[in-house]
Parts: structure tokens; C-alpha cells; sequence
């Protein structure tokens, strides 16, 4: 089971709390035990202000995920860490790379829960196990790769 605590601090349209839930849900299926999380829906101010001081990255971005930092002697909890989605940086992405917002939110909540698994993509290895992750996962929701170049055609003369 998935507790879900959503913190709206955007005034932007955003999946409703059953889609978040439930994309929460496929992400860490995996994962035997309960897991609590909050996701925060923020505008871009509160993004870019928590991408910098985290990540030292002047910018808002799309996903910022933090695991838990659980003593040892508290292991057998359930928290997993928090979410932090910019909805506008999410609605840009989207329209820019020519994808359904939904399906776009579903890779961002995704991709957020799977760090909070340990998953990563710093090294190729990493990045290729996550992100083949991803795709089967939003395969079953019935989105496309999200990996997957456009394809242009050129313009004949």
C-alpha cells in the first residue's frame, strides 16, 4: 500500500491525486513493504529556489527527488522520501517534445519514485536499467517511450 501525501503549492492545472496515487503504486510495486511519500506540485519560483540550494543548478527543473534519511534504529518505517514536481517546467517539456502532458507527468512521478528506490543514472549501466524500467512501466500505462527520438523528415527543395 501507498500512503500519498500531495502538497498543491501550484495554482496550475495537475493530475488529480488518484492518477498521482496510482502511478505512485506501478513505480514501487516492486517493493514489499509500505511506502509513504509526499509529492509537492510547485510553480517555477519554489522549483528553481530548491534545484539551487539543492543541486546548485540556478534553474527550475522538472523532478527533484529526496530519499528518506532514516536511522538506523527506525528502518522498519515506512518512509520513502518526497517528490518535488514543477508543473510548469512539466507543461513546457511536454508540449516541447510533442507528448500528452499525462503521459509526461506519468514519467516524471515515475522516474521521481524510482530514485527514491535507489535508482539512478549517473553512469550508462545506471541509466540503462533505469530507463528501461521506465519504459516498461509506462508501457503498461499505454504511453509511448519517452526515450524515443523524433523522427524528422527532411524538407525536399
Amino acid at each position: 500500500m501507498v500512503e500519498l501525501d500531495l502538497q498543491q503549492a501550484s495554482s496550475r492545472q495537475t493530475p488529480t491525486e488518484a492518477q498521482l496515487r496510482r502511478w505512485c503504486e506501478l513505480a514501487l510495486r516492486q517493493r514489499t513493504a509500505d511506502s509513504e511519500l509526499t509529492i509537492r506540485i510547485v510553480d517555477e519560483a519554489e522549483g528553481q529556489a530548491l534545484n539551487k540550494t539543492y543541486r546548485q543548478r540556478d534553474y527550475p527543473t522538472n523532478v527533484l527527488s529526496f530519499p528518506a534519511d532514516v536511522p538506523d534504529d527506525l528502518l522498519d518505517i515506512p518512509l520513502l522520501g518526497d517528490l518535488v514536481i514543477c508543473a510548469a517546467v512539466v507543461e513546457r517539456e511536454a508540449a516541447e517534445q510533442g507528448k500528452p502532458a499525462e503521459a509526461h507527468w506519468a514519467h516524471m512521478v515515475i522516474h521521481g519514485c524510482l530514485h527514491l528506490l535507489g535508482y539512478d543514472h549517473l553512469d550508462d549501466d545506471e541509466a540503462e536499467e533505469m530507463e528501461s524500467l521506465e519504459r516498461e512501466l509506462l508501457a503498461e500505462l499505454g504511453h509511448p517511450d519517452p526515450y524515443a527520438e523524433t523522427v524528422t523528415t527532411p524538407l525536399t527543395p
